[in-house]
């Protein structure tokens, strides 16, 4: 069975990589890799018959520091974004912004342009969606999400991300590494997570609609226009996956 696989942090961490990264399978395959065009590593790979262990592990260097807060980050005209930044304003997979385009307006169309109004939509989604691992499927795009108000975090991002396109703001999807060294309890099962990233400013800005305020320590893996692009394993037949683990730890601090 060929798989694509992003199991690699994002070519933009490469440089505070402090030990090698390798993906390790068993039994052993052949493995190639790529850089597609959002900066994600991508490893082929060919699934023999009877299924495979895919693992890696590394050691990289994060400066812990919150998610950045700029409140007076400008939000751009149309005519003023660039071209590759366009296209992170059209529909996509899991983000139907022509089904929420009168709802948007609705609920957000009397706020000023700018950060606030992203904060209001992540506000508004993080209210409105209760986490529930039981009701997430491969196949849940934005618009059921707001209809059915359950979900988990690629969930609320796929929704505010929609949401922040249909009110003419660039957003994308992201997927990393996020431990909980940064709170003071366990909040899930893995250190793992979705959030998104919208142009304000004249750069990209970090949001996280499930969780809703600046956390520290994410590590990029992936990146794109919804979760199509940014998918971990993408198999191109029938599968089952049996398990799945992804934890980080601190393996040191050290402060001047």
């Amino acid at each position: 069975m060929p798989m694509l696989a992003k199991l690699s942090v994002h070519a933009s961490r490469n440089k505070d990589l402090r030990t090698a990264q390798r993906i390790f399978t068993t039994p052993e395959v052949p493995l190639y890799d790529y850089v597609d065009g959002f900066g994600n590593i991508c490893t082929r790979l060919t699934m023999p018959t009877g299924g495979i262990t895919i693992s890696c592990g590394f050691v990289i260097e994060d400066r812990f520091e919150p998610d950045e807060v700029d409140l007076g980050a400008r939000q751009a005209s149309l005519a003023e974004l660039p071209d590759d930044v366009l296209h992170f304003l059209l529909a996509s997979r899991y983000c139907e912004t022509d089904k929420l385009t009168d709802i948007a307006w609705g609920l957000f169309g009397h706020l000023p342009m700018g950060w606030g109004l992203v904060q209001a939509i992540v506000d508004y989604v993080h209210g409105a969606i209760r986490f529930d691992y039981m009701a997430a499927r491969p196949t849940k795009t934005a618009w059921e999400v707001f209809h059915e108000r359950t979900g988990v975090c690629r969930d609320y991002a796929h929704l505010a991300i929609a949401l922040c396109r249909c009110m003419n703001i660039p957003a994308r999807y992201c997927t990393g590494y996020l431990g909980d060294m940064d709170l003071p309890a366990v909040i899930g099962d893995m250190d793992f997570s979705a959030w998104f990233e919208v142009w304000l400013g004249g750069r990209w800005f970090v949001f996280d609609a499930r969780h809703n305020f600046p956390r520290s320590g994410r590590i990029l893996m992936a990146r794109g226009r919804d979760a199509a692009d940014a998918a971990l394993t993408t198999t191109f037949g029938a599968v089952t996956l049996s398990r799945f683990d992804i934890y980080t730890d601190q393996d040191c601090l050290t402060q001047d």
